[in-house]
């Protein structure tokens, strides 16, 4: 099959998650190619992945450069010029709603992934998302998303369940190069009494719950060993931390590369995820993968990834006070966290075994729907 990926910007995450799937394609035997921008990172993408850069976008379409309709039209041509069997649509970006309408004319089959169904708290233009995602679903052969709860929630509001496949979120935080790496140089795994927040300091992933909670712990005296917790990413503390973090917390606050990414992984003891406002999140996955439990809120489709008491610690959004318990349960029985992080990797090899029927399947019977028709001059 020839599959062409789509994915306009070059958003660090949405290129990690296109590259898991062009990646895994590719390793099958399939004919892969990604359209993209200029500013793309291509470390994430495996040499059999042929990469095409038709434009030098350097955002999701809220910006000038929109404008610039004869990128656009230089993207579309470059798409259909590949013939694909498929096109997956793998982010967003506004250009990708004239580019879908434009593709279904030629009855090219169209999978989109849609990451999120509503805005994260503090996000612009909110109320925009909504309109790109009723139009893209309307547009799209078949929509992908990676929560059981959201593809209900479609359903319930008269999608046609044929046309939504639901796949856990399952990518890393490594270039295709360290990952490979990783596979073939397997690292001990290392329990070190430090819990671990990782990626960008944002207001809706409840770092100030966490902060709370922590203090909670310590003030309690009734952990005789509390364990560190290291906050690692770019993005700035709120107010009440911004100059005085309690004592034990550790910040990075910096872009973290992989090999960092990976020791921080492989040597913490506990992945916490205490967002207040999550879709779903791939490092749920990336925990498990490096044999460790996390703690996560009850948002979004966090909850279906996890087994309470089994992978981890499930608890609501926006309560300190319930963090600071898990936390607490934590600190005092470090050896069940070791016996959730096997688990939570059981759950991630048994998930991985699966994903790639799920998405050829999704992509066979897309393309199953209708001949393909080209354009009988295709202009480079």
């Amino acid at each position: 099959m020839r599959l062409v990926y789509v994915l306009l910007s070059p958003t660090f995450g949405m290129h990690q998650y296109t590259a898991h799937y062009a990646n895994m394609l590719a390793a099958h035997g399939h004919e892969v190619h990604l359209v993209t921008t200029g500013q793309a990172v291509r470390d994430r993408y495996a040499t059999a992945v042929t990469i095409h850069t038709p434009i030098n976008n350097r955002s999701t379409g809220l910006a000038l450069e929109t404008l610039r309709w004869s990128e656009m039209r230089r993207a579309f041509k470059t798409i259909t010029a590949l013939q694909p069997d498929l096109v997956h649509f793998g982010g967003p970006h506004l250009w990708n709603v004239p580019l879908v309408l434009q593709l279904k004319r030629h009855s090219i089959p169209i999978i989109h992934t849609i990451h999120d169904l509503d805005p994260h708290t503090g996000t612009r233009f909110g109320s925009l998302l909504h309109l790109w995602n009723k139009v893209i679903m309307r547009s799209s052969d078949h929509i992908l998303l990676h929560g059981q709860c959201y593809r209900q929630r479609l359903i319930n509001q008269g999608t046609a369940p044929e046309k939504i496949t639901y796949a856990p979120i399952l990518h890393l935080f490594l270039s295709y190069q360290e990952a490979l790496n990783l596979t073939k140089n397997p690292q001990p795994v290392q329990n070190d009494p430090f819990i671990l927040f990782f990626g960008r300091l944002e207001k809706y992933k409840g770092i100030d719950d966490l902060l709370t909670a922590y203090t909670k712990v310590l003030a309690s005296n009734v952990v005789n060993n509390p364990m560190r917790l290291v906050l690692a990413g770019r993005g700035q503390l709120s107010a009440p931390w911004l100059h005085q973090l309690p004592s034990g917390v550790e910040l990075h606050n910096y872009l973290i590369e992989d090999m960092e990414a990976v020791e921080l992984f492989r040597c913490c003891s506990l992945v916490v995820l205490p967002y207040i406002d999550a879709t779903q999140s791939a490092l749920v996955a990336a925990a498990y993968y490096f044999h460790k439990p996390v703690l996560v809120t009850r948002s979004g489709a966090l909850p279906e990834y996890i087994e309470p008491g089994k992978t981890g610690f499930l608890v609501d959004t926006a309560a300190p006070d319930q963090l600071a318990e898990a936390l607490q349960a934590a600190f005092e029985k470090p050896q069940k966290l070791v016996e959730m992080g096997v688990n939570g990797r059981h759950w991630y090899d048994t998930q991985r075994q699966k994903e790639y029927s799920t998405i050829i399947t999704m992509y066979q019977q897309s393309t199953g729907k209708k001949p393909v028709v080209y354009p009988a001059k295709v202009l480079v």
